[in-house]
């Protein structure tokens, strides 16, 4: 099985000592976080990496306030960073367009070291489109993310190029123990249907919502929990199609990962009600949540670790004797759901990306 590097690194373990331990793999690098703001894990996966003095950070955004916020900060502890904001709104796949043709148009940025798809949205309650008529959760969580990051994809592949070693050129995908609760529903992505009129690996785990004193049955069409799982699942999968598509042919690497449960401004479409039953039975049973540094760990060693790229050789494989995508939780190999790291479904889920952006992607 693949493994990491520092076997002591765990769940209390904050972002910035994980960037000091692999600070050679972060000093004169262009790296891409999506999803800033003070309140969530990318601004603090964003500042473990700014004390290790990469050449350039690409912060991305919606909000210009928020994501200008975190550069003020950053800028007054790491001045010598280079920090550049880039605006994009992941739910729309014109914003995606917009900003990946804005970073293929940067001269003095002919290649891209590292991209983390970290920004998400979790449990909008009633079923909404974007406007480009997919399921929210999905639009922002995948098919924003699956379109920018292939767009701008000739700058990650010149990047790896120029690395004798592979797997150091990477894209993180930030999933979740979510996966539990919904395989891809390919005949039914935007929820459409109830439930019950699914195939059977496409329902939603109903006995995990059950057990989290959720009030679901199988006649319902929509369900928070579930559109966002899925999501979370389609993270996964998208690993395991990039790296099948460019881990042997240009040494490019995909590691998917769960950082951990964190009160951050992700939950804020969270039922208030629910999340504070959540919060008193964490207290009760001695539960803490990670800090936002300890919940940007992980995602530092996924994309910092140079060990993982050697799953490439042979050291992740899975039980047929193929090759597994890394996945991570708690700074560790971890597991998911064996749908999650499914190839026949991340060659569905690819399929109907590309249907959705309405473009094939070949590099």
């Amino acid at each position: 099985m693949a493994s990491v590097t520092h076997p002591d690194l765990g769940a209390t373990t904050e972002g910035l000592t994980v960037a000091a331990a692999f600070a050679a793999a972060i000093k004169g690098r262009t790296i891409i976080i999506t999803g800033i703001n003070k309140l969530g894990i990318g601004y603090a996966t964003a500042e473990a990496l700014a004390s290790q003095a990469p050449r350039r950070l690409i912060l991305a955004g919606r909000s210009t306030v928020k994501v200008q916020e975190c550069v003020d900060t950053l800028r007054s502890q790491y001045a010598t960073v280079d920090y550049r904001f880039l605006h994009v709104d992941l739910s729309s796949q014109k914003s995606a367009r917009t900003a990946a043709a804005q970073v293929l148009s940067w001269t003095d940025t002919p290649t891209i070291d590292i991209v983390i798809n970290n920004a998400g949205v979790m449990h909008i309650p009633t079923r909404t489109l974007s406007e480009d008529g997919i399921e929210l959760h999905l639009a922002t969580n995948h098919i924003g993310h699956f379109l920018f990051t292939n767009l701008i994809m000739p700058k990650l592949v010149a990047a790896a190029k120029s690395n004798k070693v592979p797997g150091l050129t990477r894209i993180i995908n930030i999933s979740s123990v979510g996966t539990a609760i919904s395989a891809l529903r390919a005949s039914d992505p935007n929820f459409t249907k109830p439930a019950s009129q699914l195939p059977e690996r496409e329902k939603p785990n109903f006995a995990m919502m059950r057990m989290a004193k959720l009030d679901v049955d199988e006649e319902m069409v929509y369900f928070p929990f579930a559109a966002y799982g899925q999501s979370k699942t389609a993270n996964v999968l998208y690993s395991v199609g990039l790296n099948e598509r460019l881990f042997e042919k240009h040494g490019l690497l995909s590691v998917a990962l769960h950082p951990g449960e964190i009160k951050s401004e992700l939950q804020r479409n969270t039922d208030p009600k629910w999340l504070e039953g959540v919060m008193k039975y964490k207290e009760n049973n001695n539960m803490p949540w990670k800090t936002l540094g300890q919940g940007a760990s992980t995602t530092l060693v996924a994309a910092l670790d140079p060990k993982l790229g050697e799953a490439g050789s042979g050291a992740g494989a899975d039980g047929d004797g193929g090759w597994q995508t890394p996945f991570l939780s708690d700074c560790q190999i971890g597991k998911t759901q064996g749908y999650a790291l499914d190839k026949g479904d991340a060659a569905r889920l690819w399929e109907i990306s590309e249907a959705w952006v309405g473009e094939k992607f070949q590099w």
